[in-house]
C-alpha cells in the first residue's frame, strides 16, 4: 500500500486547503446557520475541484474532504461526489455520463443520497413511492440517489418529489423526501428491459425506464415463456444490481470516514491551541499530564480514522476489494470520532459548552457524521457477518 499523494492529489488538496481556510470562516459558518454556503460551493466548483474527483479517485476525495472537515464547510461536497460524480462514472449508462457528469461538476447539479435508509418501492412503470426521514443536504440538491427493496438505485429529481427541510441539531441543511409515484431513472444500463416508455433504453433521461423482476421464483412478465433463461438473466442483475449498490455504499462510508478525520483533526487543533495559551495557577492547561493523556488518545484515534479511510480508498482506486475495509474505516469514524469531538469540547473547560464557540461546530457534525454512518455496534455487526459470509464462500 502507498498512501503518498498523487502530484494531482496533492495539488487539489493544498488547492481546497486555501479556499477552505479563505472562505470557511467562524463569521461566515455563523451567518450560514443551517444553511449551506453558496458563494464557497461556487468558488470550489469554478476551481475544478469537484469535477477532479474523476481523476483524483476517492484517495484524492477524502484528501479534500479531510480539508473540508477542519473548517466544517457548509457545502455539499462529500454527497455530491459520492452520489453523484462517482456514482455516475463508475455505475452510470453512457447516455448518463454524458449528460450528468458535466454538470455535477460545475456544481448545476447536485446530487445527494438517501443511503441506506429503507428501501422505497417502486412499480411496473418505474415510478417510486416511499418516504425517507432524513436526507442530507436535500435543501441544496437538485437530484436523489434512493435503493428500492432490490437494492436497485434510481435517481430521483427534488422537482419531481415533495421535500420539506428537517431542522437537525447540526447544519447539514437536511430534509425529509417524500415520494409518491414519483417518476425516476435507473442508474445504470437498463439491460433486459422489458418497456422504455420514454427512456433510450440505457437508463437514459426518460422515466418509466425498469427491469424484468422475480417474484416468488417466477418472472413477472407474462410474455416471457423461456423462465430458466430470463430467470437466469434477472438473477445476473439482481447480482449486478447488488453489486453496484455495495460499491456506491462502501464508497459513501469511505468518503465520510475521510470527512470525520477532518473534523476530528480540525477539534483537536482548536483544542490544543486553547490548552496551550489558557492558564490556570500560571501554569498553560497544557502542561497537565491529564490535558496531554486526553489530547494524545484523541490523536492516536484521529489517526485510526484517517488510514483507515486511506486504506478502503486506496484499495477502491486499485480495483480491490475493499468492502471490509470500508466498514472498518466506517467504525472507527463512528466509534472513534465521538470519542474526539467530545475530548476537544471538554479541553476546552467552559468555553466548550458556548454554542457560539467554533469548537461546538466540530462537536455537532462529529455527532451528526457518528450518526449518519450507523452506530458503532451496528457497523460491527454488518463487518462481522461480511467478514463470515466471505470466510464461507472461501470454503
Amino acid at each position: 500500500m502507498d498512501f503518498t499523494p498523487t502530484e494531482g492529489q496533492a495539488a487539489a488538496r493544498d488547492l481546497a486547503a486555501r479556499i477552505f481556510g479563505d472562505l470557511s470562516t467562524h463569521e461566515r459558518l455563523a451567518a450560514a446557520g443551517p444553511g449551506s454556503d453558496a458563494e464557497l460551493w461556487k468558488t470550489l466548483c469554478e476551481a475544478g475541484l469537484v469535477a477532479a474527483v474523476e481523476d483524483i479517485g476517492l484517495l484524492g476525495l477524502v484528501l479534500l474532504l479531510e480539508e473540508q472537515g477542519r473548517t466544517t464547510a457548509q457545502v455539499p461536497f462529500a454527497a455530491s461526489c459520492v452520489y453523484g460524480l462517482l456514482a455516475v462514472s463508475a455505475h452510470g449508462s453512457a447516455e448518463q455520463r454524458e449528460r450528468l457528469l458535466p454538470d455535477i461538476g460545475d456544481g448545476t447539479v447536485v446530487v445527494t443520497g438517501a443511503l441506506p435508509e429503507a428501501a422505497v418501492r417502486v412499480d411496473t412503470r418505474g415510478e417510486l413511492s416511499g418516504t425517507v426521514a432524513v436526507v442530507p443536504w436535500l435543501r441544496d440538491a437538485t437530484h436523489v440517489l434512493v435503493a428500492d427493496d432490490e437494492r436497485r438505485l434510481w435517481l430521483v429529481r427534488t422537482a419531481d418529489a415533495r421535500c420539506e427541510p428537517v431542522e437537525l441539531t447540526a447544519p447539514w441543511s437536511a430534509g425529509r423526501l417524500t415520494l409518491d409515484g414519483t417518476p425516476a431513472e435507473r442508474l445504470g444500463p437498463s439491460t433486459g428491459s422489458t418497456r422504455d416508455e420514454g427512456g433510450d433504453g440505457g437508463g437514459g433521461s426518460g422515466a418509466g425506464v425498469y427491469d424484468v423482476g422475480m417474484h416468488d421464483g417466477a418472472v413477472r412478465d407474462d410474455s416471457l415463456h423461456d423462465d430458466s433463461v430470463h430467470g437466469h438473466r434477472v438473477r445476473s442483475e439482481r447480482v449486478r444490481d447488488a453489486r453496484v449498490y455495495d460499491d456506491v455504499l462502501a464508497t459513501a462510508r469511505t468518503a465520510f470516514a475521510g470527512l470525520q478525520a477532518g473534523v476530528c483533526a480540525g477539534s483537536l487543533a482548536r483544542a490544543v491551541e486553547h490548552t496551550n495559551t489558557r492558564e490556570q495557577f500560571g501554569r498553560p492547561l497544557a502542561a497537565k499530564q491529564g490535558v496531554q493523556l486526553r489530547a494524545a488518545d484523541a490523536y492516536m484515534d484521529t489517526e485510526a480514522i484517517r488510514v483507515t479511510a486511506y486504506e478502503a480508498a486506496w484499495r477502491r482506486d486499485e480495483g480491490l476489494e475493499y468492502g471490509t475495509h470500508a466498514l472498518t474505516a466506517a467504525w472507527w469514524a463512528s466509534e472513534a470520532g465521538q470519542r474526539v469531538v467530545h475530548t476537544g469540547q471538554h479541553l476546552h473547560g467552559g468555553m466548550g459548552a458556548d454554542l457560539d464557540h467554533p469548537v461546538h461546530r466540530h462537536f455537532l457534525w462529529g455527532r451528526q457524521l457518528d450518526a449518519y454512518l450507523g452506530c458503532g455496534s451496528e457497523v460491527l455487526q454488518e463487518l462481522g457477518e461480511l467478514i463470515v459470509q466471505g470466510e464461507e464462500g472461501d470454503a
